[in-house]
């Protein structure tokens, strides 16, 4: 049987747990579990690709999203500050924080402009290196 490869995206939802990650796909009785996200994403293709075996179907990585709420992502990645983030992107530090704290829940653009101001962080420090 030749397998297709499912181009739509399938989106999985993250939870941190003591050991790791844990992930359930939205539309699918698929979850799993992976001790850092790249071990997540492969994980969770293995588990949807088991799922997928008698239909023919193959789920690449580069097909699955992952999404984690923003409470438990600056819980987990503390060493991002709320604060600093909130000026970097022009947010008020205490709407941001209501964010954060689950007391608040972002719209859309909202949400997007965290996410894109999160990995605009992270292509700069990607990008240095240490002098010797």
């Amino acid at each position: 049987m030749v397998k297709v490869s499912i181009k739509k995206k399938v989106v999985a939802k993250v939870e941190k747990t003591k050991t790791g990650f844990s992930a359930f796909a939205i539309d699918y009785p698929v979850f799993t579990t992976g001790k850092t996200i790249s071990e997540l994403t492969k994980n969770l293709a293995e588990a949807l690709n088991l799922y997928f075996e008698d239909d023919g179907y193959r789920v690449e990585e580069k097909n699955i999203d992952l999404e984690i709420d923003l409470q438990q992502f600056f819980q987990f990645y503390r060493v991002i500050n709320a604060k600093f983030l909130a000026d970097r992107i022009g947010m008020n530090p205490t709407l941001l924080s209501q964010y954060v704290q689950g007391r608040k829940k972002p719209s859309l653009l909202q949400t997007e402009k965290i996410l894109n101001g999160i990995r605009e962080v992270g292509r700069e420090l990607s990008e240095l290196s240490f002098a010797p």
